[in-house]
């Protein structure tokens, strides 16, 4: 039996979503339809809708990467969750040993059972959660504990798994060491607050935002540098003599590409390493960096993570504790919410940065 529900269509680059009702079919032996409560609004969905459209992707297609929700149906082969439980979906396996988003996507386009119908056309769907119900892979689910939030928790899924995972995880960041952060949206302020959590110092926040610096301070930073005003190179050398331990690019343009390498502090050939750059933020479709190769003399090392190099079976209980800890601010950090049908609204505030913290889908 088919599960209808309303979800935000991606048809054609560059244009509005679609909310309309589609059709899921029943869960395949694999899968998991859950009834989403609420999902997170990711950056990386605007690069989706803004990228023209290439060979072998096929639209109209869901989007949306990052949920709590119930289940309410599962196939014959799923046996870690049930019926009626309460679940965490993500993009990343639960025991991270098979992920790769461009395969799993290539996998969807070749099983008709991972096609949902929009008007007698296939909607290829991820997982996808900017809908009233999503149809996962059950990789891709974990179980909530039953008295965890079923809100800002949401962001877990995405947001806290790569921002709190590349402190975590990537970069395996200790206490007392120095970290810095360009670019204070939603992950950057996830990393912040891991940062924290794990004593690091100096914290060093940076961004073209005054709001968003101030803001920042809130979850942990330490030191903010409003990179419009002041030279953020300079300044972190200044804070951290001679340059930091860790650069984290949370934005991904150019400029912030090489800003991360010259931020972390040189080494010497055959006596220490040097800081360590990490790229986490999304290039934008058709810019192109042109790094200082010049800036790997001296062992400074460059690196790139996908979704915090997490595992969410080990990781995701870490971050819940923290939240029902206090140390993880979710109810501070997600400051927008919206519900369906502002899906539109929602990406352009996020695309214009009008969104201080992070912003989730709510379904009543």
């Amino acid at each position: 039996m088919s599960t209808k529900g309303k979800a935000a269509i991606f048809v054609e680059p560059k244009k509005p979503l679609v909310v309309d009702e589609i059709e899921f079919p029943d869960p395949g032996s694999d899968q998991v339809l859950v009834k989403v409560f609420a999902s997170g609004v990711c950056h990386s969905q605007l690069h989706t809708m803004q990228r023209p459209a290439r060979p072998g992707h096929r639209l109209p297609e869901l989007l949306g990467h990052e949920s709590i929700g119930i289940v309410v149906a599962k196939g014959r082969d799923v046996n870690h969750v049930n019926e009626g439980d309460r679940v965490i979906t993500t993009w990343v396996d639960r025991d991270n040993s098979t992920t790769n988003q461009p395969l799993v996507m290539h996998a969807l386009n070749e099983r008709k059972q991972y096609a949902a119908d929009w008007r007698g056309k296939e909607v290829m769907h991820s997982a996808a959660t900017w809908a009233e119900f999503a149809l996962a892979q059950e990789r891709v689910v974990l179980p909530l504990p039953v008295d965890a939030a079923t809100d800002v928790t949401s962001i877990i899924g995405c947001a806290v798994m790569t921002g709190a995972g590349a402190i975590i995880n990537t970069l395996q960041v200790r206490s007392g060491e120095s970290v810095v952060i360009i670019g204070a949206g939603g992950i950057g302020l996830c990393a912040i607050s891991a940062a924290a959590i794990i004593d690091a110092y100096p914290i060093i926040a940076v961004d073209v935002s005054d709001q968003k610096l101030e803001f920042s301070r809130r979850f942990g930073a330490t030191h903010v540098i409003n990179s419009k005003n002041i030279h953020p190179i300079e300044k972190i050398k200044d804070l951290t003599e001679g340059g930091a331990d860790f650069a984290i690019d949370a934005v991904g343009l150019p400029e912030t590409q090489e800003q991360i390498l010259r931020a972390v502090r040189p080494g010497y050939s055959g006596k220490s390493r040097g800081g360590t750059a990490l790229l986490i933020g999304i290039t934008p479709p058709n810019a192109k960096a042109n790094l200082d190769t010049n800036l790997f003399v001296g062992s400074r090392s460059f690196t790139r993570t996908s979704g915090g190099d997490c595992k969410p079976e080990r990781d995701f209980p870490i971050f819940i504790r923290w939240y029902r800890e206090g140390k993880l601010k979710l109810d501070e950090l997600v400051t927008s919410r919206y519900k369906l049908d502002q899906i539109n609204e929602a990406v352009d505030d996020l695309e214009h940065g009008r969104i201080l913290g992070r912003a989730i889908l709510t379904f009543d």
